[in-house]
């Protein structure tokens, strides 16, 4: 018992010692290190030589504009490059908080890229990439080099000037010396490189997410934005489909009903004298009461399809495929039920779609397919049509996107003219 609780501590040792040989992330981390150096002297001397010359014609304000321009364009440019080496590299995922810029003139343009913070911040990364990437150089290179070198001095040690190998304090020549200072430097490329390499790592992560990631407080912020507009959007989305119902009853079902009260007063003033007449408008009556009966299905089938709630989105949605007059694949993946407010909104969206695939894209086939992965309810509706679909063109895609990001959700269509179209939709659904 006692062994294997000796042999146990030893492999939980040895195995956190030994960590960084077992990633491969280890090596990525190297080649971020190596990377540090050369991108900071070019990003240094950039900015540097950018801002020297705006303060030099800062006295002449209008010769400055350009230069401060390009001085911000530059940072822009080295932000987003670092934010995409630290993602590959580091597996760290920076949000870019820089603001886009808003409509207007370039003067506007101008004065937003000079007070956004986050712009000023990426200069600033600019500027402390280049102290970072000389520790990072002599630290990585001490430890990686110095121990490769202590590691085969045996080897060589008899060829050095003198037979002997200098140091600051003492000279080693061949024999036991060597020979421990080999033991050292395996000790070094074992243990203290790797984990040199990770801790070096790990400080540039900090500094990027520092100076090229948001702030908490604008995460806050954008958080608020996001619900508010989410908020906007339901509250527009369900003042439109107000609308709509509306104006359903008022263009159908109640002009169908107030021709079959006509027809029946019609009918019921004939049936007395002209018994035949009376039965033809009685059969009339009859035909539009059952149109008015369907608009008011319709209808009520475009609030809230009963099916759904009885049988789910495999049922509901098949319903909807069945009547489409283009052919429909359909795969649903869904073996636990979203919430209510997810469902109907999936609904939807494949209702909306599989319409314009009818109306507007001139395809020959669709394939709808729903997924739930984990806390995420994944629909995609793709066609072989022309193409050319747009939220902006009144086709419904903009009431879609703000019934999904009312939900939390993102809504994503890619229809390049000639086709084909594939509307993507993310809703989340708990877990």
């Amino acid at each position: 018992m006692a062994a294997d609780r000796r042999r146990a501590y030893r492999d939980g040792v040895l195995g956190a010692l030994f960590v960084p040989w077992r990633r491969s992330s280890t090596w990525w981390q190297l080649g971020h290190v190596a990377l540090s150096l050369p991108i900071g002297v070019v990003a240094f001397v950039a900015v540097v030589v950018l801002a020297a010359t705006s303060a030099s014609l800062v006295i002449t304000f209008p010769l400055a504009i350009p230069v401060v321009w390009l001085l911000f364009v530059c940072g822009r440019g080295i932000g987003r490059l670092e934010r995409s080496r630290v993602r590959e590299l580091l597996a760290a995922e920076l949000p870019d908080p820089v603001r886009p810029l808003p409509p207007g003139s370039w003067w506007s343009h101008w004065k937003a890229r000079f007070g956004d913070r986050a712009r000023w911040k990426e200069l600033a990364h600019a500027l402390v990439l280049l102290p970072l990437g000389v520790l990072g150089f002599v630290v990585a290179g001490a430890v990686w080099g110095g121990s490769a070198a202590l590691l085969a001095l045996p080897a060589y040690v008899g060829h050095l000037p003198g037979g002997t190998a200098k140091f600051w304090l003492f000279d080693v020549g061949p024999g036991a010396g060597v020979l421990g200072l080999a033991v050292v430097g395996a000790v070094g490329l074992a243990v203290v490189a790797p984990w040199a390499t990770v801790l070096l790592a790990r400080l540039s992560a900090a500094e990027a997410r520092w100076l090229l990631g948001p702030r908490p407080s604008d995460d806050l912020a954008a958080r608020v934005t996001e619900l508010e507009t989410s908020r906007t959007a339901a509250v527009d989305s369900a003042e439109a489909e107000r609308r709509r119902i509306e104006r359903d009853l008022h263009d159908g079902a109640q002009q169908r009903l107030v021709a079959l009260a006509v027809t029946l007063g019609e009918a019921r003033e004939r049936l007395a004298d002209d018994p035949e007449a009376g039965r033809e408008l009685v059969e009339q009556s009859h035909e539009e009461a059952k149109a008015a009966l369907k608009e008011i299905r319709d209808l009520v089938r475009g609030i809230h399809p009963v099916i759904l709630e009885d049988r789910g989105l495999d049922a509901a949605l098949s319903a909807i495929v069945a009547r489409s007059p283009v052919p429909v694949t359909l795969d649903v993946q869904v073996d636990e039920r979203p919430p209510a407010a997810v469902e109907s909104a999936a609904y939807f969206v494949v209702a909306e779609a599989l319409t314009n695939v009818a109306r507007h894209a001139e395809a020959h086939r669709a394939w709808v397919t729903l997924a739930r992965q984990r806390d995420r309810l994944l629909v995609e509706v793709r066609d072989d049509g022309r193409g050319g679909a747009d939220e902006a063109a009144g086709t419904g895609l903009g009431g879609l996107h703000d019934r999904v990001t009312a939900l939390g959700g993102w809504m994503h269509v890619v229809s390049p003219p000639g086709g084909p179209t594939t509307l993507t939709v993310e809703l989340p659904c708990g877990s």
